[in-house]
């Protein structure tokens, strides 16, 4: 576990000795951030966060809530899980997802396929995402242009951070795999 800054888990301070589990709600202060794995997916909680992650039992993650904030996140293979903003759900499997809540434009959210399949619904409107390579979606809180859902270009996350994050969980990219990046313009496509 790596933590800087203010790190609260259940409300009290978070040490890096500590572990944290399926059923913990955890919380970042300004400039703070806390990088910690559970069972087999692996999370960046990125400063000014609040969110909980849901379970059966301390190592089986069913549900990433996230509130406010960003979070980066790579999954492993297994049952299907979700990643729930105030704006959209998402069901994934073995996959790399970064999320973003807006209180200041509605909780207006931002949801990044870093890679993999996901299942978005916001409202009822749904989207499959496949990628290989970041494919981004705004989850409006309202339509705009008649949409909940609309395309977006990759923002505020790095290759770098979810390579990180898969190494946590003794896993590759897609693009590590594969060997190509593509572009960052939220398309979801590897280079050729």
């Amino acid at each position: 576990m790596e933590l800087r800054g203010d790190v609260l888990r259940n409300g009290q301070k978070l040490t890096p000795d500590q572990r944290v589990e399926a059923g913990d709600s955890i919380q970042t202060g300004p400039g703070s951030t806390a990088v910690f794995a559970v069972g087999n997916s692996a999370f960046m909680v990125r400063q000014n966060s609040r969110l909980s992650i849901d379970g059966d039992a301390p190592t089986a993650v069913k549900a990433l809530r996230l509130l406010s904030g960003a979070v980066a996140s790579v999954w492993g293979r297994g049952p299907e899980r979700q990643v729930v903003l105030p704006t959209a759900t998402a069901g994934i499997r073995g996959t790399g997802v970064y999320v973003e809540v807006f209180p200041e434009q509605a909780f207006r959210g931002y949801l990044c396929n870093c890679y993999g399949t996901v299942a978005v619904d916001a409202g009822g409107e749904n989207v499959l995402s496949q990628s290989s390579y970041h494919q981004s979606f705004w989850a409006e809180a309202e339509p705009r242009d008649g949409k909940l859902l609309r395309p977006a270009g990759a923002i505020n996350h790095t290759d770098d951070e979810l390579e990180f994050l898969a190494g946590l969980i003794n896993q590759r990219t897609a693009w590590q795999i594969a060997g190509r990046k593509g572009t960052k313009d939220g398309s979801g496509r590897s280079g050729y």
